[in-house]
């Protein structure tokens, strides 16, 4: 069984400081409204928001489960993971409306359009 080198502990150590400085500045930041918290004070660009929401998506548990459904089932199913990019597609069309109506969630903006 082999353990971390110096090396390995040097670059962990260097990479949680770096995590803890860029989570300290952030905390320190003002965050004066809801908005500024959660929506980045609406200065993010559609395809950030498209990202993020891929990124939240695909997990590694996600990777490993297509890859082995594919395994099992044949590559349709690995080609699944392909079409992941039409989330940013989907961010560019929606995200202007969302931003324009000033609302914080999708669930808000259905409620505002069709009455709660």
């Amino acid at each position: 069984m082999q353990f971390l080198g110096t090396l390995d502990w040097i670059f962990l150590i260097v990479y949680m400081l770096v995590i803890a400085g860029i989570s300290i500045w952030s905390i320190r930041k003002s965050k004066d409204s809801p908005t500024d918290y959660f929506l980045a004070n609406r200065n993010l660009g559609w395809w950030v928001i498209g990202a993020s929401i891929l990124a939240s998506n695909v997990g590694s548990e996600h990777i490993v489960g297509l890859a082995g459904v594919a395994a099992k089932t044949g590559t349709p199913m690995g080609h699944y993971e392909l079409y992941s990019w039409i989330v940013l597609v989907l961010g560019w069309v929606f995200v202007p409306f969302y931003m324009r109506s000033n609302v914080y969630t999708i669930p808000e903006y259905l409620e505002r359009r069709f009455n709660p």
